[in-house]
């Protein structure tokens, strides 16, 4: 009799879960309720518990031979590193024939793209152009989705200003305001406003928070800041993450003023769930629920699974503290359920608004993953922000673009056809797909000149090791060219997560190769291909003409190519300074002037100064050359005084002033010349992209409120202060066109 009671109160549950969830009457939240109510507390732990697939991995390896039978029985609630519609339908119908039928979410690292893979994000932040960013995470999305996709762990938005820290590569540089533009474009572009298209997938914003700012540049390391810097510096890409709509949130793996970001409660329930009013949910990154025990913060899981969850972490990214302890911290009172329950409806919501509740195999369209990882239009978009992505460092006698007249070029060096370097880290191996698509830096060349000019190659060294036997076959080879290009830089892997450097600088003997290719006299043109800032004093000091390529993946080739012969005009600038020398890390523009302030790189007598190398940045944040140039002036102001409640209008006119159409990133600083705490020297608060033909010109708009004024005070308040403020417009951080100053009123 217990038996039959059993199976009919099941049958009924499983008819109030058809009644309730699929009625499309009722509210997300109502249908979230009403799925709550018919879960196990048992249940409701699975749906907090994300495993990963057996067959890639992106972290520390747990062995589980149970995955499948656990997905069957509602103990998971998302899969990571499971790609293609083949696969992700088996789990999900695995998860099918789970008692309640809660489908699972897929997540997956689409960085910087998913087949068609992007320029790496600190390059594609370089462009300064937020349309085309944006555009690329959509395309990104679309491709993710079609392969049965729904979640992203991106957009990185670590303010990170020390290049020692190999995951630099991942996220928009040193600059809160502009990672904050960045940040909210990264987020539009994966989401589209719309979870329930099949084109979006669910942004993730991370790391939560203050990662960027690992001490020593050593990855995972602690961090120890004060609050001001973490709310005025830290905090504001996150918080135009969450005012975008981004649908989760991924905590940090280091320790913030000595308490885990996984279990910390400041972060994620005061001020992420608290103060900011966030609906989505928190995942934490890979294993650092259960990492908390090697901080010495807990004594072991069920410590740590108490610690995060009362923290605000939902979901538990493969450290099992979560399915191994929360049942008894709920028996031993520790842990009420309305915690869980609270977790587990803001899951839930997602899968409601991603629509897997009414068709969980949506994304498992073998038709249309055919088609959306064989779209046209996605590498010419790659093509085109990769293009945008090259930084112009160095152009001297205007040796770049190249002449199409050209009759012989000699392209050397061990990146000259490599293929998946020209990914960079984080790219995504999608399953059944081989390298063949990626142009080649050799590839994009050769399609660039055709048949009308000899190209001629040698390797000359590897990227590592002191192996100069190539070099004479190169120089052999440099001797029969007009011209020299020079392609040098890490491996791809060298940037990344886990990849800390101590030391910088261009790896092996890629510089001496430098050497004995400018001693045949023979103009160099030297692309560098890297992760992050590098230090390369050297080339910086004697090649002619030098194009920061990143990693612009895989359309590399052909971007090159139209920036070397002038197909397109570079137009992208730094979003991190690149030091002289590591000894200067962390450098940064946006620094306070200190007592005894530098004036002039010589000027050290008794200064904040190092002694044996010059103080300045080698290439400034906002630096970057252009084949034209561009004339400021004719700076105009509405008024120079405004109150709390009132703005300033402030126009000037933009000039090409040379022979070719081109565009510039014109940059608005601002500086507070007196406040009631030290303040920047200068601060990014506006910025334009515009493009004008040679020798036309434009009328530039920019407007400054009080929030452009505002800062965090001692107390944490956001004020605006009476008193000075010097203006600053110019084509980079140290290289300001226009200056004046205006005045706040009280």
């Amino acid at each position: 009799m217990n038996v039959y009671f059993r199976m009919l109160l099941s049958v009924a549950a499983l008819s109030l879960l058809s009644l309730h969830v699929f009625s499309q009457k009722k509210s997300i939240s109502q249908r979230v309720d009403s799925v709550l109510k018919l879960m196990t507390l048992d249940e409701k732990i699975g749906q907090l518990n994300q495993y990963n697939d057996d067959r890639t991995t992106t972290g520390p390896i747990t062995k589980d031979d149970t995955k499948r039978a656990q997905v069957i029985n509602g103990q998971v609630g998302s899969l990571l590193n499971s790609i293609g519609t083949q696969r992700t339908r088996f789990w999900q119908e695995l998860a099918m024939q789970s008692r309640l039928k809660i489908p699972l979410i897929f997540g997956q690292d689409v960085i910087h793209g998913f087949k068609t893979t992007f320029p790496i994000p600190l390059a594609e932040a370089c462009s300064w152009d937020l349309d085309a960013m944006r555009n690329a995470a959509h395309i990104a999305a679309t491709e993710a989705s079609a392969s049965g996709i729904h979640w992203t762990f991106a957009p990185m938005v670590d303010i990170a200003r020390d290049p020692r820290w190999g995951r630099v590569m991942e996220g928009a540089g040193e600059d809160p305001y502009l990672g904050s533009k960045i940040a909210a474009a990264r987020v539009q572009g994966f989401q589209q406003n719309d979870l329930s298209s099949t084109t979006s997938i669910m942004a993730c914003a991370k790391h939560f928070a203050a990662y960027g700012a690992a001490i020593g540049g050593r990855d995972y390391n602690s961090v120890d800041m004060s609050d001001r810097m973490l709310w005025e510096v830290y905090l504001p890409p996150f918080k135009a993450a969450a005012d975008a709509g981004v649908a989760t949130f991924m905590n940090s793996f280091n320790d913030l003023n000595g308490v885990p970001a996984t279990g910390n409660k400041y972060l994620q329930r005061d001020i992420l769930k608290g103060q900011w009013g966030f609906k989505g949910f928190v995942v934490s990154d890979w294993g650092s629920v259960g990492e908390m025990i090697a901080h010495g913060n807990v004594a072991n899981g069920y410590e740590a699974a108490l610690s995060a969850i009362t923290a605000g972490s939902d979901m538990d990214m493969e450290s099992r503290c979560y399915k191994n302890n929360l049942a008894q911290l709920v028996k031993d009172k520790k842990v009420p359920v309305s915690l869980i329950d609270d977790a587990v409806k803001r899951i839930l919501t997602k899968k409601f608004e991603l629509g897997l509740f009414d068709d969980p195999f949506r994304y498992c369209n073998a038709e249309r993953e055919t088609a959306a990882l064989n779209n046209p239009a996605h590498p010419k978009a790659a093509r085109d922000v990769a293009a945008k992505s090259i930084v112009l460092l160095k152009n001297e006698n205007n040796l770049l673009p190249l002449s199409k007249n050209v009759k012989s070029v000699a392209f050397i060096g061990p990146l000259v056809k490599a293929l998946k370097e020209n990914k960079g880290f984080w790219d995504v191996e999608v399953p059944g797909i081989d390298s063949n698509f990626i142009v080649s830096q050799w590839e994009g060349l050769q399609n660039k000149i055709g048949s009308t000019a000899k190209l001629l190659y040698a390797k000359g060294c590897e990227i590592e090791g002191t192996d100069t036997s190539g070099f004479a076959e190169a120089v052999e080879v440099a001797l029969q060219a007009e011209v020299i290009i020079l392609s040098i830089g890490e491996k791809r892997d060298m940037s990344g997560e886990a990849k800390s450097r101590s030391n910088i600088g261009i790896p092996g003997v890629q510089e001496d190769l430098l050497k004995a290719l400018l001693a045949t006299g023979k103009p160099v043109v030297v692309l560098i291909n890297a992760g992050r800032p590098l230090v390369f004093e050297y080339t910086a000091e004697h090649a002619p003409a030098i194009l920061y390529t990143w990693w612009l993946g895989s359309e590399a080739g052909n971007a090159i190519a139209d920036v070397v012969f002038g197909d397109y005009n570079p137009s992208a600038k730094l979003v991190m300074s690149f030091p002289r020398t590591v000894g200067q890390v962390p450098i940064y523009y946006s620094h306070f002037n200190t007592g005894r302030p530098v004036k002039e790189d010589n000027n050290t007598h008794y200064k904040s100064a190092y002694l044996d190398v010059q103080n300045s940045a080698k290439f400034p944040f906002g630096y970057g050359l252009s084949y034209t140039t561009f004339a400021y002036s004719n700076l105009q102001w509405s008024s120079k005084k405004m109150n709390a409640s009132s703005k300033i209008e402030l126009q000037f006119t933009l000039t090409n002033t040379g022979k070719l159409a081109g565009e510039e990133v014109v940059q608005l600083y601002l500086r507070d010349r007196v406040g009631s705490i030290v303040r920047p020297v200068k601060e990014l608060k506006d910025f334009a992209k515009v493009k004008l033909e040679a020798g036309a010109s434009a009328i530039i708009k920019f407007s400054i409120d009080k929030e452009k004024l505002s800062f965090y005070n001692q107390q944490l308040k956001w004020v605006a202060e009476p008193g000075i403020f010097d203006l600053m417009i110019g084509a980079s951080s140290s290289d300001i066109r226009l200056q004046d100053s205006f005045e706040l009123l009280k």
